[in-house]
C-alpha cells in the first residue's frame, strides 16, 4: 500500500475501523503524516495480525 492510497482512503477507513473494533480509540487511529508506518504498527498490535493482514483488511473496507 502506498502512502497516496493509504493518506487518499484514511478518513473513510477510520469509520470503518471503529464500527468494525470498538476497542480502538481515537489515538490508536490519529493520522500523521509520513507516519503510515507508525500507524500500520499500532493496528498490527492492537488486532494481533501481521502488517499485511492489516493492510488485506483495510482495503477490504472500501
Amino acid at each position: 500500500m502506498d502512502r497516496l492510497e493509504f493518506k487518499g482512503k484514511w478518513n473513510e477507513w477510520k469509520g470503518k475501523i471503529k464500527q468494525a473494533n470498538g476497542d480502538l480509540t481515537d489515538d490508536d487511529l490519529e493520522y500523521v503524516e509520513g507516519k503510515d508506518d507508525e500507524m500500520l504498527g499500532r493496528l498490527q498490535q492492537k488486532l494481533g495480525k501481521t502488517r499485511d493482514e492489516v493492510i488485506e483488511w483495510l482495503r477490504s473496507l472500501g
